[in-house]
């Protein structure tokens, strides 16, 4: 986290991130504070497993966007960079390919625990996707569960014999969670 004597805003974070010397960074301002956002070798690994079968969903619909751990987004006056997020053709039929931060939130945002996450960060998240309409699946590979958080409902925890469904953000889409975790044979 980069500490200074006052909280940032989001346009004084635009352009910090802008700058020649932090535009290979990935950075999210969470509660007016600035946090990279660290490599994690596991949470890589199962936020690419749901890309995957998100995407071999997505594509075989025709639904929209699926965005990866380097996709950023406009999350009220905030910027997240989830590990995956999913935004359909009906809210932005084109993805911008501009420098920043997506303007418009995603209909769906993957956050996969990790060791450098707090749970203060990490609730502060899920909060400000929720006022802005946006799903979240907070993945926990400790744990081998996925909570699922929908605006106006209660969270609901997944366990490794559970399916995780898609709706109403993505029709149609079952990923039991066995094959998320699976383990070597």
């Amino acid at each position: 986290m980069i500490t200074h004597d006052r909280l940032w805003t989001a346009a004084a974070f635009d352009q910090y991130a802008l700058l020649p010397e932090n535009r290979d960074r990935l950075l999210e301002l969470i509660a007016g504070e600035i946090v990279d956002v660290v490599s994690n070798p596991e949470s890589s690994k199962y936020a690419g497993l749901i890309l995957t079968f998100l995407n071999v969903h997505v594509l075989q619909h025709n639904l929209g966007h699926v965005t990866g751990a380097d996709g950023g987004y406009v999350i009220g006056d905030e910027r997240y960079i989830p590990d995956v997020a999913f935004i359909s053709y009906a809210r932005q039929p084109r993805l911008q390919s501009q420098n920043g931060y997506n303007p418009n939130p995603p209909d769906l945002a993957v956050e996969v625990l990790s060791p450098g996450n707090t749970d203060t960060d990490m609730a502060v998240k899920i909060a400000n996707y929720l006022a802005v309409g946006t799903v979240v699946w907070r993945v926990n590979p400790v744990e081998q569960q996925i909570a699922i958080f929908v605006t106006g409902k209660p969270a609901r925890v997944l366990g490794i014999n559970d399916v995780l469904e898609g709706d109403p953000v993505l029709p149609g889409f079952r990923l039991p969670l066995k094959d998320i975790f699976r383990q070597p044979a």
